[in-house]
């Protein structure tokens, strides 16, 4: 087969693409230049996509005998996902940039643009299995290392995405094998610290770069009874379950220290309330797809048996889910609903919920509300 291999300069999508040349594929490098000013070095493990990022990719191709490219996806990058976070941040929302770069850039823009040059598929280093079922349908699986797995943020592949996806480090055992491989092999990426946070935040203060691209203003902070209790420099700036900053002068009746709740951003106002008032058991999603097939239940509309996981490295929850449909911001659309077993803390719309069988990742939906069943009974 003739394939691309996303380097991203790191040490897993070098040993991806390493695996492919030994099983005899047809590899081709590319790096992904995703910022038009890109810093040149990375500080630590923050960041990604820098000018560094760019040359350990370069050099990983150089040791593996594979020709090397960079294409430059910035300007979709800035318009898909930065220009999204933003949008979405101002609507009150908390979204997950990586779920909408993997959609939208590493398996729309840069599938289409190697199918349309004819390579076979796209080789990246995601923790993530595809494996073919009774019924010859491609499923997306958890990785055999449970403390890599990145099946969450690969929820949002749909079944011809999954077709000409290859992830050849889904069987490994542990992040250290892959080290010891590519120290093994020569290349010089294999003690490189892994990414963290925002790429295109790197100091992480997600605040403050919000605060020079959101126009905020102060606004009340109030309790679940609608008495205010602080002010805030900006809603938007805020997120579900979180707690520092607040500078709450009132303190809680009970004396226990208080968390955002709820966030309405045509008021300006941010909810605060007690940690227990976080606990979820009850999601509403929109915008859903499949990872693969879907499975019967879609067209029954019958609730199914699932797990589900709202954040990348966050345990799934049992419950059930069912296909149906509900208001969307004044129109009747297609949702997902959800009931767990179990409560989850600091559910946010706009997070991502991704719903597995097993090890199956059966899809993924935006959330759009998250119920509270103490916070409900005072309303």
């Amino acid at each position: 087969m003739k394939v691309l291999a996303a380097m991203s300069g790191g040490v897993d999508s070098a040993v991806a693409a390493a695996r492919a040349v030994d099983a005899g594929h047809d590899v081709v490098g590319v790096h992904l230049a995703l910022s038009r000013m890109p810093g040149t070095l990375r500080t630590g493990s923050r960041g990604c996509c820098t000018i560094e990022d760019a040359s350990d990719a370069w050099r990983a191709c150089e040791k593996l005998g594979i020709p090397y490219y960079t294409w430059d996806f910035s300007e979709r990058f800035q318009e898909e996902v930065v220009e999204d976070f933003i949008e979405e941040y101002a609507a009150g929302r908390t979204p997950n940039p990586c779920m909408r770069c993997n959609e939208r850039i590493k398996f729309a823009a840069l599938l289409e643009r190697a199918l349309a040059l004819g390579f076979d598929a796209v080789v990246t280093g995601h923790y993530a299995k595809v494996i073919e079922n009774d019924n010859g349908d491609l499923e997306l699986h958890r990785a055999a290392d449970d403390a890599k797995d990145q099946s969450y943020v690969l929820g949002v592949l749909t079944a011809e995405q999954l077709k000409h996806s290859m992830f050849p480090l889904g069987d490994t055992p542990s992040k250290e094998m892959v080290r010891a491989e590519a120290a093994e092999r020569g290349l010089s990426v294999a003690q490189k610290p892994d990414s963290h946070d925002i790429c295109f935040i790197p100091d992480g203060d997600t605040r403050g770069w919000l605060e020079e691209k959101i126009d905020m203003t102060q606004g009340a902070i109030v309790d679940t009874q609608g008495d205010q209790v602080g002010t805030h420099p900006g809603a938007q700036a805020f997120t579900i379950g979180q707690r520092r900053g607040l500078a709450i002068g009132k303190p809680a009746e009970d004396g226990k220290p208080r968390f955002v709740l709820e966030i309405r951003p045509k008021e300006n106002t941010v909810v605060v309330g007690s940690r227990d008032m976080l606990a979820v058991d009850r999601i509403t999603g929109i915008r859903p797809s499949w990872a693969g097939a879907p499975i019967a239940e879609e067209a029954t509309g019958k609730w199914f048996n699932c797990h589900v996981q709202v954040r990348a490295h966050a345990e799934p929850v049992p419950g059930r889910a069912r296909v149906t449909t509900g208001d969307v911001d004044g129109a009747t659309d297609v949702v997902w609903e959800m009931e767990l077993d179990e409560t989850i803390q600091g559910v946010a719309p706009g997070q991502t919920a991704v719903l597995y069988q097993g090890t199956r990742v059966l899809g993924q939906v935006t959330i759009h509300k998250s119920i509270n069943a103490q916070r409900l009974a005072h309303v």
